[in-house]
């Protein structure tokens, strides 16, 4: 009796495995899950991910227009009196100076051939509505009226802040360089401009008067992405509490990436500044901003629970996510640095410098949870309180050779340190490091190979 039941189970098994071998292989062959159909799939949306993110990055207001447009009425202040708006206007010389840039493709042939015979006048207003319209101010998109001439409303984009351009024709006009951070970019001059700030009086509950002294503390390549949260326009020692704007190039693989990095990773970065700073159309979920004694501004406007009837930030996430993951950190061009020199440099930094030990190659950054308190790295706590976890991160070093455009304006996220030698010099105190100069010297050119 056992062995008829031990026969039948076994043929009951035999009887099952045989039919669900070509089961599961038909099934995976109507699903297309497995095989070189999902390859060929996973390629497909890469390829489409980096087309739609590249897009979004360039191009997309998520609607912002009806906020630096329909609010501030900053169209206004650009087009100028004679063009229907307010003021002198916003000339491309003045636009240049205030680090707009200029990008050189997207010049219209006419206008591009008169501007090589000196016949656009950078002067005038004008000219920069002709930019606008043929959408070459980067970062930034204008729109107009049925007359196609009158300018109604303004908005931005990723690139205003990330990119800039290689100068090519002129400085400040040129070829788009994404993921490079606008460090000539006047944030706050240029918001300043607005006619109408009843927004940020409001939302900050302070006069007009103190939103434009804020405003013009920021200066060259700074910005304030927490003020709208804590209210907090000035450090305790006087200075603007104003960030450098970062790189967005070389962060695949980084986890927490903004200066205090414990707000998160770049694709919730990328949904609070889309939502919360660029002021465009969306949802946005942070229940961290009700702490009302943390974030007083925040809580009381309810920034942490953000739902426009209308979304045009979410579904745009995760191309531009890709995109900015795709970037890579550009590489040292020949002669910046001396190599035999950074070899002896790479030896330090990965051994008595202790760059390594939070500095993790090839990332540059810790892998995991790269964060550090201020009596960690040497640094006064009043960014880092600012975050949620009260930290400060371990910035991942890249294209350090470049001082010109990528690090102007210094390290750290205040440019406290003006140069890699007042970087190298600061931890050689702090951690009792004891390098000779010397060795200084190797370390800064291993940094610039970096």
């Amino acid at each position: 009796m056992a062995l008829r039941s031990h026969g039948t189970a076994a043929f009951f098994l035999l009887l099952l495995c045989s039919t669900m071998i070509p089961a599961a292989a038909q099934t995976a062959k109507k699903a297309s899950v497995g095989g070189k159909e999902f390859d060929a799939a996973a390629a497909a949306q890469a390829r489409r991910f980096l087309e739609e993110g590249r897009a979004t990055f360039r191009f997309d207001t998520f609607g912002s227009e009806d906020f630096w447009g329909g609010k501030l009425k900053l169209h206004e202040a650009i087009a100028g009196e004679k063009l229907g708006g307010r003021g002198p206007g916003l000339s491309p010389k003045k636009a240049l100076e205030l680090g707009l840039k200029v990008d050189l493709n997207a010049i219209p042939k006419d206008v591009a051939a008169a501007l090589n015979k000196g016949k656009v006048d950078l002067d005038d207003p004008a000219s920069t509505l002709v930019l606008l319209k043929a959408n070459a101010v980067v970062g930034v998109t204008g729109f107009f009226g049925d007359d196609g001439k009158t300018l109604t409303s303004v908005g931005i984009q990723c690139a205003v802040c990330h990119s800039t351009v290689d100068d090519a024709y002129a400085p400040g006009i040129g070829r788009r360089l994404d993921g490079w951070p606008n460090r000539d970019l006047n944030i706050g001059a240029i918001v300043g401009l607005a006619p109408d700030l009843t927004a940020f009086t409001e939302m900050l509950q302070i006069s007009e008067a103190d939103v434009k002294k804020a405003l013009a503390a920021w200066g060259p390549g700074k910005f304030d992405a927490e003020l709208n949260l804590d209210g907090k326009a000035f450090r305790p020692d006087g200075k603007t509490a104003a960030t450098l704007n970062p790189p967005a190039f070389g962060l695949a693989g980084v986890n927490n990436h903004t200066w205090t990095g414990a707000w998160g990773t770049v694709s919730y970065w990328n949904a609070y500044v889309g939502n919360l700073e660029m002021h465009g159309k969306g949802v946005f979920y942070d229940p961290r901003l009700d702490d009302a004694e943390k974030y007083p501004v925040a809580a009381r406007t309810k920034q942490g629970h953000k739902q426009d009837k209308e979304d045009r930030i979410t579904g745009k996430l995760p191309a531009l996510h890709f995109y900015q993951l795709s970037l890579p950190t550009p590489q040292p061009p020949d002669g910046t640095f001396d190599s035999a020199a950074a070899e002896k440099g790479k030896a330090l930094f990965n051994d008595n410098a202790k760059c390594a030990t939070c500095h993790v190659p090839p990332l540059f950054t810790e892998p995991g949870w790269n964060l550090h308190t201020a009596d960690e790295i040497g640094i006064d706590d009043f960014q880092a309180k600012r975050s949620p976890d009260d930290r400060y991160r371990t910035a991942s070093l890249r294209a350090l050779w470049n001082m010109e455009k990528v690090h102007k304006g210094g390290f750290y996220h205040d440019g406290r340190f003006a140069t890699l030698e007042d970087v190298v010099e600061h931890y050689n105190d702090h951690l009792k490091l004891d390098l000779s100069a010397q060795e200084k010297d190797d370390l800064i050119e291993y940094l610039k190979s970096i």
